[in-house]
């Protein structure tokens, strides 16, 4: 068993050779939020202390098991603080479990999302890497870049005034979907053409990358443990297709916005006014 762990990052250079082989990788997520508040509706403190609950959602842990052909990929366990678990309110949180099969180009993904739990079936994504003539040490790896973009979509999401359900005007002018860079930095001292979450295809594990406002960073390899995870392929839930299940999603955000904002009686004051740009 090869292991290492560093602070903040230190890698022991591994060149392996063998045909089949597993490992796992943790990575450390990052996400900067655009978030705007009503300065006449939220008072300082409680705009301080939405954004320090902002911070910590957007900082996660995943862990990435794989082998040459198959990975899963799934956030860390770890305990909510009390207080902490306003941002799922809406159920539509989870990461679930991601399983890739390099091989045949194809994933399932499971997740519970809005207390139902789904199976999204299909395939993986194909990026149209540009390999860049930059590189750089990420501990003792020596990594190169490349550059993508990808498609994502375009929403935002805005708590109406309580007393009425407003139209998002400015949701319903915007594009459905906006283009954002991805960057990537490998290595090939470890020879698999995987990384976290969707993406891959890159002549070695993806050691650190940035999707618009996300990081995703590795800060601990492990290579042929008797630990490593069985790569089963997830079965529970309702089979659906991702076009379909982001259909679904919409569809239930809207639902409860509009339950949320209509909550109070016509004409009663008070509320937030919150926008949050993806």
């Amino acid at each position: 068993m090869r292991l290492f762990t560093f602070i903040p990052v230190f890698f022991l250079t591994i060149l392996v050779h063998a045909q089949d082989f597993q490992g796992f990788a943790i990575y450390q997520s990052k996400t900067k939020f655009d978030v705007k508040m009503d300065s006449t509706r939220i008072s300082n403190e409680r705009q301080k202390a939405m954004k320090a609950m902002m911070k910590r959602f957007g900082e996660k842990t995943f862990e990435l098991h794989f082998s040459k052909k198959e990975s899963i990929y799934k956030e860390q366990e770890k305990i909510e603080q009390p207080g902490h678990g306003g941002m799922r309110m809406f159920g539509g949180f989870n990461s679930g479990i991601l399983y890739k099969n390099v091989k045949d180009k194809r994933y399932v993904n499971q997740k519970e999302s809005f207390s139902k739990a789904f199976l999204i079936k299909d395939t993986l994504p194909t990026y149209d890497w540009k390999f860049m003539d930059e590189t750089k040490m990420i501990g003792e790896n020596l990594c190169f870049k490349a550059t993508t973009t990808k498609e994502v979509s375009n929403t935002r999401m805005r708590r109406p005034r309580r007393g009425r359900v407003e139209k998002n005007t400015e949701n319903d002018s915007l594009p459905k979907t906006k283009i954002v860079e991805v960057t990537a930095w490998y290595t090939p001292d470890i020879p698999i053409n995987n990384g976290p979450r969707d993406f891959g295809g890159l002549p070695g594990l993806i050691l650190e990358l940035n999707e618009g406002n996300t990081q995703l960073l590795c800060t601990k390899i492990v290579l042929n443990s008797d630990k490593n995870m069985k790569l089963k392929e997830p079965v529970k839930g309702k089979k659906v297709t991702q076009k379909e299940f982001d259909a679904i999603m919409e569809k239930k955000a809207k639902e409860m916005m509009e339950i949320y904002g209509g909550s109070r009686k016509k004409g009663e004051r008070g509320g937030r006014h919150i926008m949050i740009a993806n």
